[in-house]
Order: C-alpha cells, then sequence, then structure tokens
C-alpha cells in the first residue's frame, strides 16, 4: 500500500477544498493509488467517476457521499472530465476530539469492513455544499477553521447516517483482486498476462474481459498506474537518479513508453510536471 504524507499546515487539522473540474487536474496523488494518515470525504458535485477501494469498485455521481479510512487503499478508476468534488480531510487528532458519542466514534476507525458510500437527498447534499462553502472560506483563521472542520465532519456523518442505504460497492471477482493485488505489489517485475492469469486461476483470456469489465479500465492501464506510482517515489527520493533511470526502475521499458503513459495519465510531460514541480517548491 502506498502511503502519501498529505501536505498539510502544521496548525491546521486538516483540510476542505474544492477540486478543479476534470481528473487530469487533481494532484498526482489523487490519480494514483495511496493512502493517508487522514480520514477522508469526498461529495461528488457534478460529473462521474468511479474507485478501486479495497478491492471493490465504487461508482462515483453527483450527491455521492464517500468516506476514505486511513487503512483503505483507493484508486480512481475513471477519468471523468466533468467530475468535481468536495475533498475533506481530517487528522486524527480531530477525530479524537470531535467523535465522542457512539454514533460519531466510526469515524476515528482506521479501516471499515466495506467502503462507506451512500447517495445524498438532493437537498441534504445542497446543505453540506453551503457548510463546505463557508468552512472554507475560514481557512485563514485556523482557530475557526478547525472548529469548522470538526462540525463539517460530524454533520457530513449524520447526513450521511440519515440517509437511504447503499450497497457497499461492487464485489470483483477473487481472481480479479487477485490480480490487482499482483499488478499492485508488482508493478514493474516480469509477470506477464500468461503468468498474472496463471497466478490469478483463470485464463489470459478471461481475466482481460472480467478485469476491464469490472473495474473499468484494462490490465494495461491499471500496471502503469502503479508503475507511475513506482516512478514518482523513485524520481523523488532526492536521489541522484535521471528520469529514464527511474523510469526503467519503475518498470517501464522504455523512454518513449513511460512517456506516452505519463502524458496521458498526468496530463502534462514528464519534464513540463518537472518544471511545474521545481516552480512550486
Amino acid at each position: 500500500m502506498r502511503r502519501v504524507i498529505l501536505p498539510l499546515p502544521r496548525e491546521l487539522d486538516g483540510d476542505l477544498w474544492l477540486s478543479p473540474i476534470g481528473a487530469q487536474a487533481a494532484p498526482a496523488a489523487r490519480r494514483l493509488g495511496h493512502a493517508h494518515a487522514e480520514l477522508e470525504l469526498n461529495l461528488v458535485v457534478r460529473g462521474s467517476g468511479a474507485y478501486l477501494i479495497d478491492g471493490r469498485r465504487v461508482a462515483l455521481r453527483p450527491r455521492s457521499l464517500v468516506w476514505l479510512f486511513p487503512a483503505q487503499h483507493h484508486l480512481m478508476l475513471d477519468d471523468a472530465p466533468d467530475l468535481e468534488m468536495w475533498i475533506g480531510v481530517f487528522r486524527p487528532r480531530l477525530l479524537r476530539a470531535a467523535c465522542r458519542s457512539a454514533g460519531s466514534r466510526t469515524l476515528a476507525r482506521q479501516r471499515v469492513e466495506t467502503p462507506l458510500q451512500k447517495r445524498l437527498a438532493a437537498e441534504a447534499a445542497a446543505r453540506l455544499e453551503r457548510l463546505f462553502e463557508e468552512v472554507a472560506e475560514s481557512r485563514g483563521r485556523p482557530d475557526a477553521f478547525n472548529a469548522g472542520l470538526a462540525f463539517a465532519a460530524l454533520a457530513a456523518w449524520g447526513l450521511f447516517s440519515d440517509a437511504d442505504e447503499a450497497g457497499p460497492g461492487t464485489d470483483v471477482h477473487p481472481a480479479v483482486e487477485r490480480a490487482a493485488r499482483l499488478l499492485r505489489e508488482e508493478p514493474g517485475g516480469e509477470l506477464n498476462l500468461a503468468g498474472l492469469a496463471r497466478r490469478a486461476g483463470l485464463s489470459p483470456a478471461r481475466l482481460s474481459r472480467l478485469f476491464k469489465q469490472q473495474t473499468g479500465v484494462s490490465l494495461t492501464q491499471y500496471r502503469n498506474r502503479f508503475r507511475l506510482e513506482r516512478f514518482l517515489e523513485l524520481y523523488g527520493e532526492g536521489q541522484r537518479r535521471s528520469m529514464l533511470q527511474a523510469a526503467l526502475e519503475a518498470g517501464f521499458g522504455s523512454y518513449p513508453q513511460f512517456h506516452r503513459v505519463f502524458r496521458a495519465r498526468m496530463g502534462v510531460g514528464p519534464r513540463g510536471y518537472r518544471r511545474k514541480k521545481d516552480s512550486n517548491q
């Protein structure tokens, strides 16, 4: 599991923001599989998409409210160009202080058995959006913002609990889950389709078909996302690696292949990404 460290200011107990429209506008960590120490919530405003959360596909559509717990690995599967959502992250210290009742203590847990997602009623979603807007506007005043974050988390949980029940996502075939785990653990390995299918327990053709059908992405696309994840880890370690060295070590067969996958997934070429990253430091 790739655990990322979110760039949260020390004085804040979390953060809350309206994401840019489009998956390619999101930070790199969001487009790659990851987990982090903070509880996260997503409230979809418009557009559609899907997460793969611990082996289950969870569809996203307007008014979907999804909770992502610290021990849940989550990967955005679909890159819908119109996807926009509110994203909230809450540090453990905030949750320990705010979630004292039996009903809200779930928010302080590391993991839940199944993904928690429901679709709010239109009025409830609108109320939550207005609250998020008010809280986000106070970000320059840490004490007020932290108090607002705690209230936002509890308010969202209350509306979530009152909403109609929703399924915990679509279970994927055990072989698909095994293949996804193997690709996640060995993104740069030499495991080909035949070897992957053998270890997953299906024929190559059936595994390929089921994987694309149940996750929404092909085996190749899925593996390449984790190769990109590994590249970003290697290239960001501060060691003296060229982009080509990091790309090959991450499992890409050549720089042109790496460049093609990087641009398609990140929305910018590797060198453009590096320039942007350097300018933000």
